[in-house]
This record gives C-alpha cells, sequence and structure tokens, in this order.
C-alpha cells in the first residue's frame, strides 16, 4: 500500500512564538515512527514535510497527485487555532478523489478528537496515543484483512454517525521497533533527534505527556545498546555529530534510570558527538551528570517550573525547591549552564509566591541572560485539554475557551498578580517579535550584541521588580498607566537595538 504521511504547514502567530504548546518536541519523531514501521512491512511510505520545507498546500496538492497514495495520514500539531485552512485543503483531497481514506494522528487529534472530526467530516479516523501499531492496523484494515470497526486504538465514526473509540495497549518494548525515518529536512536542523524512552513517571497537573499516551500510562526505555545502535547507523550513513533526545524524561524513575543512564554515557562516550537531553530535577545526581558530560552532554533543559514548594505542590510536581537549586548547582559544577522550564503565574499565584519565584531566580542566577529572562519573567500556565488542571479548573468553572477547545485560559485569582501577568507579557511579546530573526538565526546579530542585551535584560528585570514592589506596596496600575509603561519599555528596547 502507498501511504503519505503529511507534516502540514503552520504559522507563526508573534504573540505566541515562545508557547510551548504548539509543537512539543516530545512530538518529534512521530512520523518517523510509523513510516519506519510501515515500511518494514512492506509498504510504500512517504513524508511530505510541509512545515520545515516552507511547503504551500498548492505544492503538496501537486506532490501528492504525483504520488498517488492510497491512504493520508495528518500529523496534525496544534498551534492556537482551529486550523480551517488545513480542513479545506483535505476537503479538496477527498472531492478530487486524490485519496479514499485520510486519518490524523499526534499529541492534538489524541487528546481533541471529538472536535478534530466534527469539525472535519473528510478526515476518517483519529491515532489515539503512540501511532505505530494502530496505523499498521489500520492498514490492514483498509485492505480488507481485519474489520475496520474491530481496530483499537482509533476514534472514527460508526454506521450512525455516532464517534466512537478504544484505545490499544501501550509498545511493550521499544527496542521492537524499526528505527524511525528521517526526510531531509531533518537532517537540515542543527541537531538530529533521537527518542530513548517515552512518558514520565510524574504527575503534573499541567503536563500532556502521560495523557497522550493513555491510562495506566508509564516510563518506557530503549536499552541503550538499541539507542546506540541508532546513534551509529545515522554516524555512519550521515555523518552526524550532533544530537538532541526529544524524551520528557531521558533518565527514568530511581537507581535503575541513573544506571542505564551511565551505561548509555559509557556507550556513547568513545563516538566523539554533542548531545542534548530534558530530565526532571530529582534525577540530577552527580556522578551521573559527571559522565554525560565526558561522552558529550553540552545541553540541558530541566523542569523547575517555581521557586515556591507551595506552588510547586499545587502543580503536583514532586519535586522542591531544594531539589531545583541542586540540580542547579550540579550541572554548573560540570559546566552545564541548564535551559529552564519556569511557570511564573500559576493559576492561584500570590504576589508572595510571585515574590518568592522572583527571589528565587535571582538568587540562583536565573535572570541574567536575556534569552532566559525574557522567558521566565512572563510565562504562564497553559491549560491543555486531557491535563488535569484542565479537568479541576473546568470542574471549578474557572474555565474560558479560546479559537480551539483544546486550550483554554483561566482568570488568575490575584488581580494584581492578574495586572503583572500582562505587562510581562506583552513586552516580551514585543522583545521576542524584535528578537525572532536573531534568535531564529536568519537575521545577523547587531554591533555589540552582548552588551546591548545585557541592557534589554536589565529593562525587563527592572521592570518586574519595580511593577511587583509597587503592587506590593498597595499600589494600582489603570489601564491608561500599563499603556504607558509597556509602550515606554517598548521604546527603550527598539533604542539599545538601534
Amino acid at each position: 500500500m502507498k501511504i503519505l504521511l503529511l507534516e502540514h504547514p503552520r504559522s507563526v502567530c508573534s504573540e505566541r512564538c515562545n508557547d510551548i504548546a504548539n509543537t512539543p518536541l516530545a512530538s518529534c519523531l512521530l512520523s518517523g515512527y510509523t513510516a519506519g514501521l510501515l515500511s518494514s512491512e512492506g509498504h510504500e511510505v512517504r513524508i511530505v514535510e510541509g512545515f520545515l520545507e516552507g511547503l504551500d498546500y498548492q505544492e503538496i496538492e501537486r506532490r501528492i497527485k504525483v504520488f498517488e497514495p492510497d491512504l493520508i495520514g495528518v500529523h496534525m500539531v496544534y498551534h492556537w487555532q482551529t486550523d480551517q485552512v488545513l480542513y479545506d485543503f483535505l476537503h479538496l483531497i477527498k472531492a478530487e478523489q486524490l485519496a479514499s481514506y485520510i486519518t490524523a494522528y499526534g499529541y492534538y487529534p489524541t487528546t481533541d478528537f471529538e472536535d478534530v472530526l466534527l469539525q472535519c467530516p473528510d478526515i476518517d479516523s483519529v491515532i489515539l496515543g503512540e501511532p505505530e501499531l494502530s496505523f499498521a492496523k489500520l492498514v490492514e484494515g483498509i485492505s480488507g484483512q481485519v474489520c475496520l470497526e474491530d481496530i483499537s486504538g482509533l476514534a472514527q465514526r460508526d454506521d450512525t454517525g455516532t464517534i466512537v473509540s478504544r484505545r490499544r495497549e501501550l509498545v511493550g518494548d521499544l527496542n521492537t521497533l524499526p528505527f524511525p525515518a528521517r526526510t531531509e529536512a531533518l537532517f537540515r536542523l542543527p541537531e538530529v533527534n533521537l527518542q530513548g524512552s517515552r512518558g514520565c513517571y510524574g504527575g503534573c497537573t499541567f503536563c500532556y505527556i502521560n495523557p497522550f499516551y493513555g491510562q495506566g500510562s508509564q516510563w518506557r526505555g530503549r536499552s541503550p545498546e538499541n539507542i546506540i545502535a541508532e546513534i551509529d547507523d545515522l554516524i555512519a550513513k550521515h555523518q552526524i555529530k550532533s544530537f538532541y533526545f526529544t524524551d520528557p524524561n531521558f533518565f527514568g524513575p530511581g537507581e535503575k534510570g541513573q544506571q542505564r543512564a551511565l551505561r548509555l554515557a559509557a556507550l556513547i562516550k568513545s563516538r566523539n558527538i554533542r548531545f542534548g537531553i530534558e530530565a526532571r530535577v530529582n534525577d540530577i545526581h552527580a556522578e551521573t551528570v559527571k559522565a554525560l558530560v565526558e561522552a558529550g552532554l553540552n545541553n540541558i533543559l530541566i523542569g523547575l517550573e517555581s521557586g515556591s514548594d507551595r506552588s510547586l505542590r499545587r502543580i503536583n510536581k514532586m519535586t522542591t525547591v531544594a531539589q531545583n537549586e541542586n540540580a542547579i548547582r550540579i550541572l554548573r559544577k560540570h559546566g552545564i549552564e541548564p535551559s529552564i522550564g519556569f511557570i511564573m503565574f500559576e493559576p492561584d499565584s500570590s504576589l508572595e509566591d510571585i515574590r518568592v519565584n522572583f527571589e528565587f531566580l535571582k538568587r540562583n542566577d536565573l535572570v541574567k541572560d536575556l534569552s532566559i529572562t525574557a522567558n521566565v519573567l512572563y510565562h504562564h500556565l497553559i491549560v491543555l485539554k486531557g491535563t488535569k488542571a484542565h479537568r479541576d479548573l473546568q470542574a471549578s468553572g474557572r474555565l474560558k475557551v479560546q479559537a480551539s477547545t483544546y486550550e483554554s485560559v483561566v482568570a488568575l485569582t490575584d488581580p494584581k498578580v492578574a495586572l503583572l501577568a500582562m505587562i510581562m507579557r506583552r513586552t516580551t511579546n514585543f522583545l521576542f517579535d524584535c528578537m525572532a530573526g536573531i534568535w531564529g538565526g536568519k537575521v545577523v546579530e547587531p554591533e555589540n550584541a552582548q552588551q546591548r542585551y545585557t541592557k534589554i535584560n536589565a529593562l525587563l528585570v527592572n521592570l518586574f521588580e519595580t511593577s511587583l514592589k509597587w503592587l506590593e506596596a498597595g499600589g494600582q496600575f489603570s489601564e491608561e498607566q500599563i499603556e504607558t509603561l509597556v509602550k515606554t519599555t517598548e521604546k527603550e528596547i527598539n533604542e539599545v537595538l538601534g
């Protein structure tokens, strides 16, 4: 069977350019792993990189006509709103009879499958959770080998038009999956993505990872030997020297997780490569980090989320401020300045929580680099359907649905916190827009760039601290005052950037 997997084009919203909800790293390789498995079963599979190659739908239509697929799979990625342009394109595909069956897969459609199927009648099914095994069974169903209605892992319409769904068991042994297929576009990225594990043993209220994998989800890791075989294959065929593990939880739980990481570090060490990872702070152990750095680790993202133990408990992070600070110390001791996840404004934050957060950031030297400062001083809790935060806030009547039902907003409990959040969000959105070309590598940095960035960094920190102090002292901000404050800061940023 001929199968086309589409990574669809998507727009960038300037006001949301730094939110991670639109394309989480964890979504990487879904198409690659699906293509790898289907190819191993003798099917002809083609991945069309609409986003990475900057293709328009006219070009994608041309490629579909040339390939003549029996089945189209669409890796749907949420980007702040219902993608009516994509839906119109899929209607065109069906109307022109360019494919008889269309399925969608990914984090977004897994959680929002009912609305996806209601909004786009041309999508025949949604694959729920990890797609490989369900996709393979779907191919069998389309070819008549099994009954489509009996396939687990799909959401689809029955004969009456009612949407029915049933989850499939998870892949028990990730080593059994063929290595993912990779397109030329993926090899043009600065780093080649790897997936060494799936799932997480944590339970953060805001996280979409385990809801994606479904009830009973657990952390599952490939063996170090299986991972190194893929790395060796990529080095041999493509001379790759830089990798990034997209696993949301690189280490896995407990002592077994540490021993696995040590074994992988020992295998990687002789390959002369560099790599990045993502991890929970409680998994940052000195011995393991030392071994990984010696093996080539040069980048790590850790989810600190808060400098307040009270906030950490509210979001069920299952870590403490002390563990956050210990992880930072260990990483810096071994030459790694971590990238961090941080939620300055969560729904029930008080001014006291914000102050504790701010002092934590200053105490740990986390507001000295502009790219980090701009993130940590504005980020709010993103509320996605399927997460515990969404369920709890919806039950209490606090959610307001946006342009897509997948994401909602929640009013901050403390109106003064809400004012500060508004000021910082507007200012940092302006900065992200100014810096998009530079941070995206498309524009050359200005002369004396670091000096300029240091000045802008100081502007942001000062704006946050003076606004916080004013609110703590009982002050208020009128709409006019907020507008003046934001516009003045924007002008100062423009003057520094020249």
